[in-house]
């Protein structure tokens, strides 16, 4: 799971343009839409765009993205639990 979160970090940050964005200053608990990067809607878009193409998950619902964009653990869980592409 730990490798997972760091690969998104890292995908966030080439996705997103986010200038300034450390992957390895990025705290997997903290809130990921309107913490200290300052993600809004437009960047949250974009990331359901990179996780549907890159792990062939589906975040197709509002409610079920507020649960699942809350942080970076809880989007690599969503993902691990959900891609067809990730062996468990």
């Amino acid at each position: 799971m730990e490798q997972l979160i760091n690969e998104l970090k890292v995908r966030i940050v080439e996705i997103l343009d986010l200038a300034g964005a450390s992957p390895a200053t990025m705290d997997a608990d903290g809130p990921l839409v309107g913490g200290t990067l300052g993600l809004d809607s437009i960047d949250v878009l974009e990331m359901v765009i990179m996780i549907e193409k890159d792990y062939g998950v589906r975040i197709d619902n509002r409610e079920l993205g507020e649960k699942v964009f809350a942080s970076l653990r809880t989007l690599a869980a969503y993902i691990y639990e959900n891609s067809p592409r990730l062996k468990k």
